[in-house]
């Protein structure tokens, strides 16, 4: 459904400073870099789904109220490096790793906000395997029978 998603930085390189880690965590690094304006992040150059960049009017960003961007983690472990690397970072703690079970079954996530105030997430939902079925025997009915009997001779 979407393209992409962009958050509005007052400087491009410092945000950027903020991001690399932030995102690496996740497996995700910088795709397209139009520095001073703008850089992309994503899991290959042809999906810069994720960008900073300073506003097309020039004014200072601010951080939608009620707006957040969640990124896919692949276990646990890469949620809890993304909160690492962000506090690290100099962003702000909106919510420590950990089961968010009013979100739904194996939901695990960790929010911060930027250097600017947008609201980011990782998330990494654990999906439960149904339990394996039990193999059953093809029964071989007597018309089944005779046909190999018949075969044989």
């Amino acid at each position: 459904m979407l393209h992409h998603v962009s958050v509005g930085v007052r400087d491009v390189a410092r945000a950027a400073k903020f991001y690399d880690p932030v995102l690496k965590a996740l497996g995700y690094g910088r795709v397209m870099d139009y520095s001073p304006h703008a850089i992309a992040y994503g899991e290959s150059k042809d999906r810069p789904e994720f960008w900073i960049g300073v506003p097309h009017d020039k004014r200072l960003p601010s951080g939608g109220n009620g707006t957040h961007v969640a990124f896919a983690a692949n276990g646990k472990a890469a949620v809890n490096k993304f909160h690492a690397a962000a506090l690290a970072g100099g962003g702000s703690n909106n919510g420590e790793p950990g089961p968010r079970p009013d979100y739904g079954p194996g939901y695990y996530g960790a929010f911060v906000y930027d250097l600017d105030g947008n609201k980011i997430e990782a998330v990494f939902i654990a999906i439960a395997k149904p339990a394996p079925r039990k193999k059953t025997s093809a029964r071989k009915t007597p018309a089944k029978k005779a046909k190999k009997k018949a075969k044989r001779r």
